[in-house]
């Protein structure tokens, strides 16, 4: 699960959530076959075979040929049907994996469901999900269903070819009655091992398949991180440097706090750049407001200061040091960051507030952060205070989530901080908080906020505009009132008057 939770954003979002969860937990509980089969029934299955065998072989070796010749055709059948029973175990796995996938992100998504009577539409859908499940499992079941008569068909030819040439070498007296008997009693106790055998491997095939998968999943690279885990208790396995590894870089004196220089990135499907030649420092203090329309790329601007991605041209900085010279943990413990959906996990208030220290802090001090944004009275109403389980039976509103995903950031001592439209859901008393928190927060560290609302974008030393990936000349905000005919058109869409 770490491996999966070190994954590149792209890579996650190509997969799908719902498909990896799947692929930690169904597949996970598949490879207990390649346990509960492989480890203990087939070897001594196995070891039963070989043991018969070798007491028949005792008696009359000429027989012995004759039953492995009978079984061999069989296994020849099996292996043809074993062969696509590995097949439909993939097929079955990617199925559960793809309906998981929809499945999550529609539970995500129930309020709006529910909202346009759209149960029945979405279920309809999933249903569909539901039934290539269904006609892969069943596949699945008649092919495995099939080993059993055609070893039985291997063991009743053994019989008659046994019977047959017994009776031969009775008649020619090479072999006598009591030899004969023994002979068939061991070929009779054969039958069972064998098929487990049969039967077996064939229930390992699934295994199989998911240790396939799951070999799959853990071959894709994670991000470059190295440094202490998230819980600071254990190291992060990486590999062992040919050389004595470098020292971590450290931010540079005087440097800009983030300079984009000629930058650009396309996403993979999309015609056009998401940035195109972008180019713009921050100082190491003060509020930098970034606008523009929808699509214009100001949250792929923030991903690439966070190393969720990287520019395919141009060049990053942050603090000083490229990017990509930042060992991930380090670039991200230099950035608060709160992201466009505040996202919030599923744990205590406590825990969604440490999210990025190493260690445990003072009450008082995340009371006061809770208190700078309005949120300690929401959080003492809840039914254990800091210690309520956010996510299920308790939850926050939107706007709530937003003041805690806040609190976070404030709670830690990046220099550079990133806002991903951190007022969208507030009300005015809250804004009117949450500028008093850039006050400060700007008069001490570089903060980039993306925002939409003129009253924050008036405070900011410096405006951004970004429109189709293409930046404008940086200025404050009447600067751009004055020479920017998209920024009126901006500041006029939100007034609804002329600039």
């Amino acid at each position: 699960m770490t491996h999966v939770l070190r994954l590149p954003m792209p890579v996650v979002r190509h997969h799908g959530t719902g498909n990896l969860v799947a692929r930690v937990t169904a597949d996970a509980t598949r490879l207990r076959s390649v346990i509960d089969v492989g480890v203990v029934q087939l070897p001594l299955a196995a070891l039963t075979v070989c043991a018969t065998v070798v007491a028949m072989a005792l008696l009359d070796g000429v027989l012995v040929l004759l039953t492995l010749a009978s079984f061999a055709v069989a296994a020849t059948g099996i292996a043809l049907i074993l062969k696509h029973v590995r097949r439909n175990a993939i097929a079955q796995q990617n199925a559960t994996g793809t309906l998981a996938h929809r499945f999550t992100a529609h539970l995500a998504a129930l309020v709006t469901v529910k909202a346009y009577r759209a149960e029945a539409r979405i279920g309809l859908h999933l249903g569909n999900d539901a039934a290539q499940v269904t006609r892969t499992s069943m596949a699945g079941a008649r092919l495995l269903s099939l080993i059993t008569p055609v070893m039985g068909l291997g063991q009743q030819t053994a019989m008659v070819v046994v019977i047959l040439g017994g009776g031969a070498r009775l008649v020619d007296g090479t072999l006598s009655t009591g030899s004969f008997a023994a002979f068939l009693l061991y070929l009779l106790q054969l039958v069972g091992p064998v098929t487990l055998i049969a039967t077996g491997v064939g229930r390992l095939q699934s295994g199989i398949a998911a240790r396939a998968r799951s070999d799959a999943l853990l071959a894709i690279p994670t991000e470059p991180y190295l440094g202490p885990s998230d819980t600071g208790a254990e190291a992060v396995p990486v590999p062992a440097p040919a050389a004595p590894a470098a020292p971590a870089p450290v931010p540079v004196p005087g440097a800009p706090a983030v300079s984009f220089r000629l930058v650009s990135v396309h996403h993979a499907g999309s015609a056009s750049p998401a940035l195109k030649d972008v180019s713009f420092t921050l100082p190491r203090t003060g509020l930098t407001a970034m606008v523009g329309p929808s699509g214009a790329g100001k949250s792929t601007a923030l991903a690439l200061v966070e190393g969720f991605m990287y520019a395919d041209t141009g060049e990053v900085r942050v603090l000083g040091r490229n990017v990509r010279d930042w060992p991930l943990s380090e670039l991200r413990r230099h950035i608060a960051y709160v992201d466009q959906q505040f996202t919030l996990v599923e744990d205590t208030v406590r825990e969604n507030l440490l999210l990025g220290h190493d260690g445990p802090m003072a009450t008082p001090r995340l009371r006061d952060a809770l208190e700078s944004v309005g949120l300690l009275g929401d959080i003492d109403a809840l039914p254990q205070g800091l210690e309520t389980v956010l996510g299920r039976e308790h939850d926050l509103s939107g706007g709530q989530r937003q003041r805690l995903a806040t609190a976070r950031a404030l709670l830690t001592d990046a220099p550079v901080v990133l806002l991903d439209e951190p007022t969208s859901q507030q009300d005015g008393l809250n804004e009117q908080r949450f500028r008093a928190i850039l006050d400060d927060l700007a008069a001490t560290r570089s903060v980039l906020v993306v925002a939409h609302r003129l009253s924050t974008v008036r405070d900011a030393q410096q405006v951004l505009l970004l429109d189709g990936g293409v930046l404008d000349a940086p200025g404050t905000h009447n600067d751009l009132l004055a020479r920017s005919i998209r920024y009126r058109e901006l500041v006029r869409g939100q007034t609804g008057r002329p600039a």
